[in-house]
């Protein structure tokens, strides 16, 4: 596993979803999808490209569950977390 992937152990969720059940506990680097990150099947994207993400966040991202979200609502979210996703890498001396 990656230091950035190690790095969401324990830390908030970034993503931040109505839904957000704010556990620490299931925080994961949850990826953007995409082809144009060269995303594709058991292909994930770089890790600088992922934010610390809860598991009820991460499960609306995913599909995993029913919503009511839009989708560029979920996109604008997902891409704000993963900014600050990386400033808090830079601030612990990751990136």
């Amino acid at each position: 596993m990656s230091k950035i992937r190690e790095s969401a152990r324990g830390e908030h969720c970034t993503v931040r979803l109505p839904c957000c059940n704010s556990n620490t506990e299931t925080t994961v680097l949850a990826h953007i999808n995409g082809i144009r990150f060269k995303h594709g099947t058991g292909k994930k994207v770089n890790d600088l490209l992922g934010a610390y993400c809860c598991s009820s966040c991460h499960d609306v991202l995913d599909g995993r569950v029913k919503h009511n979200f839009e989708r560029d609502y979920l996109k604008l979210a997902h891409y704000e977390g993963v900014m600050e996703t990386i400033m808090k890498l830079s601030e612990k001396g990751i990136i």
